[in-house]
């Protein structure tokens, strides 16, 4: 799947104030990590360059039911090639249940202490269900 680029992006938005640009990336990855089939957990990755602007984003990941399988050396791997600075990790919950699994808070944690080695801050970890989203830097577990 091709990297989507900021500018391929705001082409379909005009510029946005801050809030606004959250919650058009809250509904994009919504839209990608939900996408039917619904029946297997599903993760996409944004980067993010220095100024927190979109650079870019990819897939990471399908797993079953319930678990998602993360290649964390891939994903650092994408947001190295794209010199980002930041990245926010989206992954879907098809059971409805939007709390992260003790599963998930302990790859976020890793994913985040791997990341700031390389110097690229895990800036948010969203989960994703049909009717919410659960976002670990607000709940406090990032």
């Amino acid at each position: 799947m091709p990297i989507l680029t900021l500018s391929r992006f705001e082409h379909r938005h005009r510029v946005l104030c801050p809030e606004e640009r959250a919650g058009a990336m809250i509904a994009y990855l919504r839209g990608l990590v939900l996408a039917p089939p619904v029946r297997h957990e599903r993760g996409h990755a944004i980067f993010l360059d220095a100024n927190s602007a979109w650079i870019g984003d990819a897939p990471c990941g399908i797993g079953t039911m319930s678990a998602l399988s993360l290649r964390m050396r891939t994903l650092l791997g994408e947001a190295l090639q794209l010199d980002a600075a930041g990245l926010i990790l989206a992954h879907s919950h098809p059971s409805g249940h939007c709390r992260p699994s003790g599963c998930d808070i302990a790859a976020t944690r890793r994913l985040a202490d791997v990341a700031r080695a390389l110097d690229i801050v895990l800036v948010d970890h969203l989960i994703f269900t049909t009717d919410a989203v659960y976002s670990m830097r607000a709940g406090g577990l990032l």
